[in-house]
């Protein structure tokens, strides 16, 4: 299977089990805190084995940069967080890195 299905699933439960760990508050509702520490396992076994074909630099920068981007907006419309300029402009910038490396890079192709 394509290691960039299993990345797009390990980022989906990476945001799943962040979103779940803002819910647990504090790890004091059971429910939430389970979900999230079941997400995050799920999802590093998925990032383990993209990173069998995909250099590590390149799965973590998509990985951490697509999940920041993901959670940030969920923090927007889900908890109601702001975001400043600087925030913004901070997505913005990561956003734009993981194009380059995705459009550009030659180290990202398996």
């Amino acid at each position: 299977m394509n290691p960039y299905v299993y990345l797009a699933a390990a980022i989906m439960l990476e945001v799943i089990g962040t979103s779940l760990l803002k819910a647990s508050d504090g790890m004091t509702r059971w429910l939430p805190a389970t979900g999230s520490l079941l997400s995050y396992a799920v999802c590093f076994y998925l990032l383990s084995i993209t990173m069998k074909s995909i250099p590590t630099g390149i799965a973590y920068a998509i990985w951490s940069g697509v999940g920041i981007v993901l959670i940030s907006l969920i923090g927007l419309f889900v908890f109601k967080q702001r975001l400043d300029a600087p925030a913004l402009i901070g997505i913005a910038l990561i956003c734009a890195g993981v194009l380059v490396i995705n459009l550009f890079s030659k180290a990202s192709t398996h």
